[in-house]
């Protein structure tokens, strides 16, 4: 069965909802659409079909991807210039119950070996054997002591026994101790090697992650095992896609653009969670023209938020003393700037402004929120400003309140949320069915590839082609 074909079938499947091997195999043996792409080729196995999809097509899907998004720009059909970003989790090929936690393999993990320094010297010590203990025992350590036990098993002849009613030597034992502990120094380095920057891990598929789903069957909140796709779409049509990690999305924002700049698009438009001072500093730095509403841009219009008078946004700013004005008129100035940096690297600046007179204040209670050990007499009023976020953010307000801020966003919320829409509920595609990211990306990228397929046969029919964003109209 040459490529070319199996890339038709599964293309074809993925377009009307078909995403299983062995279905897929079914559908070319009784469906006369998949017989016509077949022409008089003898339908394929599923597991040729599998093995094409998992292992052969991994290396050129992208390419074949950007392809099809290239054929629609010669076709007219991309605008080029204002693309609508957003993401989804979705449920991975993963035990639901597979889960390894980050904090409970560290706590596991520290017990070991405070349990490993106490006990392991005076074992080695036991038989005349120097046991040196740093900071961390280390799997070659242990590999060394196990090795210095076995020769002296050789050396004095003894046999080891197993099974009930047998009688163990101490040798015996102390060597099947130092086995254990080197067993499960192994599966806390692999466990940590699995992690990298996540705090969880799926047993069955390493490279999901866990988190919360809108798909929740036990309604509880579970977390369960997933990635998180991110889709940037354009005139209807999806142009790029990643696989992620991570659960949040404001990490996948700047490599989603920067493979968007190589396509010529100026006008990214994303919702609050991608906002962070890394992506607007991004933005500015690579001539972007960003609209990504702030995170508290819904909660700033209820009357709760205005009416906090512990809200920063709800002081009054003194830019000549560089300080605010509480509720009670007392100033909080800056005390001292504090240099951190986001998990890809980015620094970023905060000035703390502290209250010097907060005592006796009636108001504390309702000005001073969060939880600490201090007691609330004797707390001041901290507030934590980014002076670069804070402009930037100020600007992105204004920006999206304008009328092709009003626009754009509005059809954001049409077009990608409505390409997940489609791709979840008309599609029914909303558990992975491969493992490993790479795999992933592979299934993915075939269901973008015929959405993409279908969006133009749907533009074509309705004779909507060339038409970029939808217009409000007047009422």
């Amino acid at each position: 069965m040459s490529p070319k074909c199996l890339f038709k079938i599964l293309v074809y499947g993925y377009m009307n909802g078909i995403y299983s091997s062995r279905k897929l195999e079914q559908a070319c043996r009784r469906d006369v659409n998949f017989m016509y792409l077949l022409g008089r080729r003898k339908a394929p196995d599923h597991a040729t079909i599998a093995r094409f999809r998992s292992e052969r097509l991994a290396e050129v899907v992208d390419d074949l991807f950007a392809q099809l998004v290239q054929l629609l720009t010669d076709a007219g059909e991309l605008s080029l210039s204002s693309v609508f970003i957003d993401g989804t989790k979705l449920e991975a090929n993963a035990n639901r119950y597979s889960f390894v936690w980050k904090k409970s393999t560290q706590k596991n993990e520290e017990k070991m070996q405070k349990k490993m320094k106490e006990e392991l010297p005076a074992l080695a010590a036991e038989f005349g054997i120097r046991f040196y203990v740093g900071q961390v025992i280390k799997p070659k350590d242990l590999k060394k002591l196990r090795k210095r036990l076995k020769a002296l098993q050789a050396e004095r002849r003894i046999v080891f026994v197993h099974g009930k009613g047998q009688r163990k030597t101490s040798l015996q034992r102390a060597l099947q101790t130092v086995d254990q502990y080197l067993a499960r120094q192994k599966k806390y380095n692999d466990y940590n090697h699995s992690f990298g920057e996540r705090n969880s891990f799926s047993k069955t598929d390493r490279d999901a992650t866990f988190m919360r789903m809108k798909e929740d069957h036990m309604k509880n909140g579970q977390l369960k095992p997933g990635y998180n796709a991110i889709l940037a779409v354009d005139a209807e049509y999806i142009v790029s896609t990643m696989i992620g990690q991570d659960r949040s999305d404001s990490q996948m924002l700047i490599p989603m653009l920067e493979t968007l700049k190589g396509l010529g698009y100026t006008k990214p438009v994303a919702d609050a969670g991608f906002e962070s001072e890394e992506n607007y500093t991004w933005c500015e730095q690579n001539n972007q023209i960003a609209f990504i509403k702030p995170a508290n841009y819904e909660k700033a219009k209820t009357k709760k938020y205005r009416a906090d008078i512990g809200k920063r946004e709800n002081m009054h700013y003194n830019a000549k003393t560089d300080s605010y004005l509480c509720h009670m008129g007392r100033p909080i100035q800056a005390a001292y700037e504090k240099k951190t940096r986001s998990k890809a690297g980015y620094p970023i600046v905060t000035t703390v402004y502290t209250c010097p007179d907060c005592a006796g204040c009636p108001h504390k209670a309702q000005c001073i929120k969060g939880a600490s050990k201090t007691p609330l007499e004797e707390r001041s009023k901290n507030l934590y400003v980014s002076k670069t976020f804070l402009r930037q953010r100020e600007e992105m307000q204004a920006r999206i309140k304008g009328e092709e801020g009003v626009m754009l966003r509005m059809n954001r919320s049409i077009q990608v949320e409505g390409a997940f829409g489609v791709l979840k509920q008309d599609m029914g595609f909303r558990r992975f069915l491969m493992r490993g990211r790479v795999k992933v990306q592979t299934e993915f990228l075939l269901l973008c590839m015929g959405y993409n397929v279908n969006k133009l046969h749907n533009k074509i029919q309705s004779d909507r082609c060339g038409t970029y964003l939808h217009i409000p109209k007047a009422s």
